[in-house]
């Protein structure tokens, strides 16, 4: 990110499609062809790892910080591969295509899942998919057999497993790897056909100029593959319970700070095994991405730990983790890491010395810069660095119309005003927006969709803090018009961003 460019946010969820979210398929494709036909470089995604229900489908909330959602597979793409066909999915249930339904379309995308395994079984062409079995195996074969166990055993949480199989005892997974042999294979498939699908579109949109950023979420859920398999590697208790939980104090987003429940990380033992776990996760990320963001970044310099018992992130307290020990080990394994920390927030000078010393690009967020600070206020893009990745906001942020009509006091808006350089058209305020982050020294700036569009905040995609009506806004196809087309293209243009 050395040199000028721009790009969109935008969510695989997000995409149109028939199938309730959006997918992989040909709707994922006529993006990439929006994207390039506007000049821009970049396609931002949220993690792609599975969502769940009892976790509210947030992709920061996963059973696994390796495997990839499925509800994500497209469906269209099955039908060609002759896995599917369309009566399979008749009758077709009335989707919303503002909206995902979560529920509904976790129903129908198993079934339609399981379909096309038996098919797949029945064509008997394995030798691809068992080489990416052995390519993956380090995290591949415990995932597949988490899920199958938590279906099997129908319970919440791997804890209330019986003992034998909460402990790992060899001998009980070998046997229970037999015993659901199919729902295991039923897995690895659907992770094969991911990554099938998912590396067909990252080619095509290379090969068109357009590169790829991730995200890695700093923590993973307890109830996961990974805490099962790896339970030394946190903070828990002798019943393999945690003791502390992940959050961060009261700040910008909520008043008694946001309790995320994550088990933390036992640094001390991530450093005595050389962090083979965070290797193995960033290079699978790697893999699959040409840039990540690691979010919540502070936390690899000191993060916040809370008691398991506490109702709020109140009363916590920092904690120092290894920062430097810790990227000094990934600089040495991986020759460069294309990483964007997501500095947002409280950032103390700890933080910036660590961001400073390994040269990581951090983020600004246009919709902070006119508070009470203003003109000095690190936000404003006249304060930007080249270095920086610039946004009109992230996913946890109101959309540019709905903080501007919702959130922004008069003082801001008059401070905003100012800086625009006058009287604005309220309608056109988006873009007045945007055209501040284009002509920034930034390197890199990154618009979410919704503001592209100017959407209000019915299409916000999360807010912190809360757990229901998140990660469900969808994509309006007729929305990308040519005449939205030519007008990114000029702003990338006027300003360099080719």
């Amino acid at each position: 990110m050395k040199r000028r460019g721009s790009g969109i946010l935008l969510h695989i969820s997000s995409l149109p499609s028939l199938y309730g979210i959006g997918d992989l398929g040909p709707e994922a494709f006529n993006f990439a062809d929006f994207l390039a036909e506007a000049k821009q470089q970049y396609w931002q995604v949220l993690p792609l790892n599975p969502t769940q229900l009892v976790n509210h489908n947030s992709p920061y909330h996963s059973c696994s910080a390796f495997a990839l959602n499925p509800l994500f597979i497209s469906l269209d793409f099955l039908i060609q591969d002759e896995l599917l066909e369309s009566s399979d999915m008749e009758p077709l249930p009335g989707f919303s295509a503002e909206k995902v339904d979560y529920p509904r379309v976790a129903g129908f995308k198993e079934n339609c899942l399981s379909i096309a395994h038996e098919r797949f079984k029945a064509k008997n062409k394995l030798g691809d998919y068992e080489r990416f079995c052995r390519r993956n195996s380090c995290w591949l074969d415990d995932f597949a057999l988490f899920v199958a166990l938590k279906s099997h055993f129908e319970t919440s949480e791997w804890s209330q497993w019986p003992q034998e199989f909460k402990d790992r005892n060899p001998e009980a997974l070998r046997l229970a790897g037999l015993e659901l042999l199919d729902r295991v294979e039923q897995e690895k498939f659907r992770q094969y056909v991911f990554c099938k699908q998912w590396f067909a579109l990252k080619t095509y949109g290379n090969e068109k100029g357009i590169k790829f950023i991730g995200d890695i979420p700093i923590y993973v859920t307890y109830d996961s593959a990974d805490v099962w398999v790896h339970h030394d590697l946190f903070k828990l208790d002798a019943d393999k319970r945690p003791s502390v939980v992940a959050g961060v104090p009261p700040d910008y987003f909520s008043k008694t700070g946001q309790l995320w429940e994550n088990p933390v990380y036992n640094w001390e033992v991530l450093n005595q095994k050389d962090y083979r776990w965070w290797i193995q996760r960033i290079r699978h990320n790697l893999n699959l991405f040409d840039y990540v963001r690691l979010d919540h970044f502070r936390g690899f310099v000191k993060y916040w730990e809370v008691p398991v018992d506490e109702k709020t992130a109140e009363n916590g307290q920092w904690i120092k983790a290894s920062a430097y020990r810790f990227f000094d080990t990934l600089f040495k394994r991986f020759s460069c890491l294309p990483v964007i920390a997501e500095d947002l927030g409280v950032i103390t000078s700890d933080v910036r010395e660590v961001l400073n010393y390994f040269e990581f690009p951090g983020m600004k967020v246009l919709m902070f810069a006119f508070g009470k600070d203003f003109p000095s206020n690190v936000f404003l893009p006249h304060n930007y660095m080249k270095s920086c990745v610039a946004y009109t906001g992230t996913h946890d942020n109101n959309t540019l119309r709905g903080w501007y009509e919702n959130e922004a006091t008069a003082h801001m808006k008059n401070k905003l005003r100012q800086y625009i350089g006058g009287q604005h058209d309220e309608d056109q305020l988006h873009w007045e927006m945007i055209r501040l982050l284009m002509r920034s020294a930034a390197n890199t700036v990154i618009i979410p969709m919704q503001d592209v569009l100017g959407l209000g905040s019915n299409a916000r995609m999360n807010q912190p803090a809360t757990r229901k009506g998140n990660w469900q806004w969808r994509l309006p196809p007729q929305l990308i018009t040519q005449t939205l087309i030519s007008r990114i293209l000029e702003l990338t243009e006027t300003y360099e961003r080719v």
